[in-house]
């Protein structure tokens, strides 16, 4: 691993400017980033720590609106009383992230600014039609996730909080790589008050809604409507876990069970 200078921000402001630095990088949970350092994927000139800055953690349900800090961890937001009563499904998905190590440090924010194209929390993101805060912004969903570890943040920009609307119903559903437990691929569903939002994980390159799943199911939500829906391989992963295609017929199988599911 190469040397780096380790920066304790002790505000959004302080890490904001450290992070502009030159070839700084910000460190979250550091679940994915420092295997890149080990790796030598990655090599900061600084690391620029948000760990102890208290203001990005938190849980707090407002009506229909549940706000969760970025800093909060994978098992914090599994645990929080306010997510199980809101939105159990973005629960269920955070309590089944990873192992018991990634879930106590890995975190919201930094799975969203990592933006791995099997990660799960974009899918609940998107799928939710959240709002992502930074310490400069806001930007919604369907704008944040633009490409294969790409978002929308500038250089130096800090995600601060996510902001989902409770939904009517909403459900997730894993086919996981047994040994990562990334999703092989993943999908949300959601009936919100903007309609229905099916958003898939795994699959692609990034994170993307399934229009046709999200068309069938806006005509009858129900299990039976995404049976002999036929999605398009075209731009799928295919890799040793699974191809295009097999990737393809498991995104309405897992829409399905996940109206089943969904409460």
């Amino acid at each position: 691993m190469s040397s780096f200078n380790f920066i304790q921000a002790a505000s959004v402001a302080e890490a904001a400017k450290a992070a502009a630095a030159s070839e700084a990088k910000i460190i979250a949970g550091g679940q994915s980033l420092l295997g890149a350092i080990k790796l030598g994927l990655a090599t900061p000139e600084s690391l620029v720590d948000l760990s102890a800055l208290a203001d990005l953690k938190g849980i707090r349900l407002d009506g229909a609106k549940l706000t969760i800090g970025a800093m909060s961890t994978h098992a914090s937001v599994a645990a929080s009383r306010e997510v199980q009563q809101a939105i159990p499904a973005l629960a269920d998905l955070a309590g089944h992230i990873g192992d018991r190590q990634v879930r106590n440090r890995g975190t919201l924010g930094g799975s969203l600014a990592n933006n791995d194209p099997a990660a799960c929390y974009p899918a609940a993101v998107l799928g939710l039609g959240a709002t992502v805060y930074t310490d400069r912004r806001s930007i919604p969903a369907d704008a944040f996730f633009t490409g294969m570890f790409e978002t929308a943040l500038q250089p130096g920009e800090i995600i601060t909080s996510v902001s989902f609307p409770v939904p009517e119903k909403a459900a997730w559903q894993k086919f996981k790589q047994p040994a990562s437990r990334f999703s092989i691929v993943g999908v949300f569903v959601a009936k919100t008050a903007g309609g229905v939002r099916v958003a898939v994980t795994g699959a692609g390159p990034v994170v993307f809604r399934a229009d046709a799943v999200e068309a069938a199911l806006s005509q009858n939500w129900s299990q039976a409507a995404t049976q002999g829906l036929s999605i398009s391989a075209d731009g799928l992963n295919s890799d040793l876990h699974g191809s295009a295609e097999y990737r393809a017929a498991l995104i309405p199988v897992l829409a399905g069970r996940a109206v089943a599911a969904a409460r």
